[in-house]
């Protein structure tokens, strides 16, 4: 069981979380949570520590504290937070490069969690019907969030053939959706009219925020290793999904499909051309090693997860009704 955990992307929506929650659990004794950002929400028992992972201060953090686990939980999907496209993958790479280098140099860590992503193995039309964990895809993500994925992924790698003592698990998740979580998809899904690719109806799956967080905390105080598929069972198509939170869709030739998603950047659908591709195409993860491997089975389905996302957009949305028809009245 480990004594001291670093989370890092503590003032991500997951980071926050999970580092919440981990100062909850008995079995630890202590969590740092880092991010350059303050967070917003309450991170519970656990210590902040406003720092850059790029700086040279976090080795010093990892030695002084003697942290035993690291979360790297701080690979950003957008670029809301930094501003542009240039400063994420700075963050992404560059950042997820030296957090390992300041793991390498760190005797007292050994456990690292990785939190990755399903899009790690691109989209394309020759796809699997599912993704194993060993699957080499044909069409590999050429940029965006799922290439950084790739990039980190392969520091670890590396990294585990320069400290083989240092247990090491990561996590590729599908996307996460649920009644709080906020991301491009989410987004996408309740805009007024949704665009979908002509002809095309894919099958979709996701993974409920509580199981997405539920698989890091496992992650961190077991003792498991490898890489593994994390997903809700089952599959939604994309009709089905626009059925179910009650938007219309509009068919858009394909190539346009990229170009009207850029144009909707503005209403946060922030993709990248990896979740273009994967609205074209889908997705499918073979989850069955994590669930021989350590017994996780995620609690909610991918119809599950997405029901319950639905019921969390329209709490939203009457939440933002009522708040309206209050400055309404102020202003009678």
């Amino acid at each position: 069981m480990p004594r001291v955990v670093l989370v890092t992307g503590a003032a991500g929506q997951f980071g926050s979380r999970l580092a919440a929650a981990l100062s909850n659990d008995p079995n630890v004794e202590r969590v740092i949570a880092v991010d350059l950002r303050a967070p917003e929400a309450d991170l519970g028992g656990a210590d902040f520590i406003r720092i850059d992972i790029r700086s040279a201060v976090l080795g010093k953090v990892l030695a002084d504290a003697a942290v035993d686990t690291v979360v790297h939980a701080g690979v950003l999907s957008t670029r809301a937070s930094v501003g542009n496209r240039s400063a994420m993958k700075e963050i992404n790479v560059i950042g997820s490069l030296q957090l390992l280098a300041a793991v390498q140099a760190t005797p007292s860590v050994q456990r690292l969690v990785v939190k990755s992503t399903g899009s790690v193995y691109g989209c394309g039309p020759s796809d699997p019907a599912l993704f194993t964990e060993s699957d080499q895809p044909d069409s590999p993500p050429l940029g965006g969030w799922a290439r950084d994925c790739v990039e980190v992924e392969g520091y670890v790698a590396a990294f585990a053939r320069r400290r083989p003592d240092v247990g090491i698990a990561t996590l590729r998740f599908a996307h996460a959706i649920g009644p709080t979580v906020q991301t491009g998809m989410t987004h996408y899904f309740r805009l007024p009219v949704i665009p979908i690719v002509l002809g095309r109806d894919p099958r979709l799956q996701f993974l409920h925020e509580d199981d997405l967080l539920s698989a890091l905390h496992r992650a961190a105080i077991a003792d498991f290793t490898g890489t593994y598929n994390i997903a809700g069972a089952g599959a939604i198509t994309l009709l089905q999904a626009a059925g179910l939170i009650g938007r219309p869709v509009l068919p858009v030739p394909a190539p346009l499909f990229g170009p009207v998603l850029g144009v909707l950047h503005q209403a946060g659908v922030d993709f990248s051309g990896q979740e273009v591709e994967y609205l074209a195409y889908g997705r499918m993860l073979d989850t069955s090693a994590a669930e021989r491997s350590w017994g996780f089975i995620p609690k909610y389905s991918t119809r599950a997860a997405f029901d319950a996302y639905v019921h969390g957009a329209v709490e939203v949305a009457g939440a933002t009704l009522d708040s309206t028809a209050a400055r309404e009245a102020d202003h009678g």
